[in-house]
């Protein structure tokens, strides 16, 4: 998770009861699925930002039993259910980083996965994050952002919250939303190709990119 000021994801009751909710919510694995078709069979390295428990690495794991991975997190609670939930794995590790800040060194990788996290961020920082996820990638490697985003209109908003079963001072107040529209540009202007919304259940989109590889069309002729 991410944590902008006044963050209580460093709470133990805040990351609890995330977990508990977790796997109730509306359509997730729909997206999930999907963001797993986008997973090169070949990549050896993924790294997870803002991992939480370790459900989204969890699954790409059974898809690359053989691949190494890193986790980013930073919430001691989430860390702990981390631990939890791979134990003794020497093929993943966890560091410990607050996306707030610049990553630190952390080598190149074949796949870059996240999973509603980075809507914690403020939206100068969600770019920031996606240009240094450009460099971490290696050629031909991909970026699959799992997300919240923002509504296009109140109306719309108010039914999500509806279909999500809460009122709107139920509201996470630390969701710091964006459009969709804006951060696939985002990521076409920091140089990711084959940019596209894959999968979308009215604020809940798979957003994804390709670093430096323009697919080939096959000729007709």
């Amino acid at each position: 998770m991410s944590s902008p000021q006044a963050n209580s994801w460093t709470s133990p009751k805040k990351a609890l009861e995330y977990l508990q909710r977790a796997d109730t919510i509306p359509h997730r694995v729909e997206g999930e699925a999907t963001l797993l078709e986008f997973i090169p069979p070949s990549a050896k390295k993924v790294l997870d930002l803002g991992s939480g428990a370790g459900r989204l690495l969890g699954l790409v794991k059974s898809l690359l039993p053989q691949a190494e991975f890193v986790a980013l997190d930073y919430s001691p609670a989430m860390i702990e259910h981390f631990h939890a939930a791979f134990p003794g794995e020497d093929r993943v590790q966890l560091v410990t980083h607050d996306m707030q800040n610049p990553f630190p060194a952390l080598g190149a990788f074949d796949a870059v996965v996240s999973s509603f996290a980075i809507h914690h961020l403020t939206h100068d920082r969600k770019r920031g994050v996606y240009a240094e996820v450009f460099d971490l990638l290696a050629t031909g490697g991909v970026f699959c952002n799992l997300e919240h985003v923002a509504s296009p209109s109140e109306a719309l908003h108010l039914e999500f919250l509806e279909k999500m079963g809460l009122r709107p001072d139920q509201e996470d107040a630390e969701n710091k939303l964006l459009d969709l529209e804006t951060q696939l540009q985002w990521l076409r202007e920091i140089g990711f190709t084959d940019v596209d919304c894959h999968w979308k259940w009215r604020e809940f989109a798979l957003l994804a990119g390709v670093k430096g590889v323009v697919r080939c069309r096959v000729s007709s002729s």
